[in-house]
C-alpha cells in the first residue's frame, strides 16, 4: 500500500501525476484526505480522496508514504499528527518516504534528510549544513525520494516506480507516456 496524503492547499500536479504513474505500475495506491475526504488544492481544484486519514492502516503492507508540496498544503501536512505518525512508522519499518517541492522540508525538520542527498523547491532547504541538496529534479538516497517541484512530478512518480517495482517498469511507463 502506498499512501499519498492530500491536505488543504496541496499541489495537485505533484499529487495526481504521481498517483497516475504509480497506478500505471499496478501499485496499490490510496489518496488520503487529511481531516476530510474532500480536499481543495492550492489552485482551487477539489478532489475526493479515496480515504480519510483516520482510516489509514500502518502495517507491513505499507510500501511508501508520499507527501506532495504546495502551500499551505505542506504546512497542513506537517501539522497533521496522522501524517507524522505515518512518516515515523515508515522510517522505523524501512519503508519509502517520498516528498516533493516544499514537502521535503517536513523531512528536514524531522532530521530524516541529515547525511543524505535531496532536492526540493528552492527556498525550502532545511538543515543545509547536514543535507547535500543537489538541485536535481529527483533524488533517491536510501529509502528517501525527493522531487524539486510540479515540473518533475511524472519523473518523481517514475523514480518511486523504479524503486518499488523495477527500472524496467519505470522505463516502460516513461515510454508509454511519451516522456523524454
Amino acid at each position: 500500500m502506498i499512501y499519498v496524503f492530500l491536505a488543504e492547499g496541496f499541489e495537485e500536479t505533484e499529487a495526481l501525476a504521481t498517483v497516475d504513474v504509480l497506478r500505471r505500475a499496478n501499485l496499490e495506491v490510496k489518496t488520503v484526505g487529511v481531516g476530510a475526504k474532500q480536499i481543495t488544492s492550492s489552485h482551487n481544484i477539489t478532489v475526493l480522496a479515496d480515504i480519510e486519514d483516520k482510516d489509514i492502516v500502518l502495517d507491513e503492507s505499507l510500501q511508501a508514504v508520499v507527501l506532495p508540496g504546495g502551500m499551505p498544503g505542506t504546512i497542513n501536512l506537517e501539522n497533521s499528527k496522522t501524517v507524522q505518525k505515518a512518516i515515523k512508522f515508515a522510517k522505523e519499518n524501512d519503508k519509502y518516504i517520498c516528498a516533493i517541492c516544499a514537502a521535503p522540508s517536513i523531512l528536514g525538520h524531522l532530521g530524516l534528510l541529515d547525511g543524505k542527498k535531496a532536492t526540493c523547491y528552492p527556498g525550502f532547504e532545511t538543515n543545509e549544513d547536514k543535507v547535500k541538496y543537489t538541485g536535481e529534479g529527483t533524488v533517491c538516497d536510501g529509502k528517501i525520494i525527493t522531487g524539486k517541484g510540479a515540473g518533475v512530478a511524472v519523473d518523481f512518480g517514475l523514480m518511486i516506480v523504479s524503486q518499488l517495482v523495477s527500472k524496467e517498469a519505470s522505463d516502460n511507463i516513461r515510454s508509454s507516456m511519451r516522456c523524454p
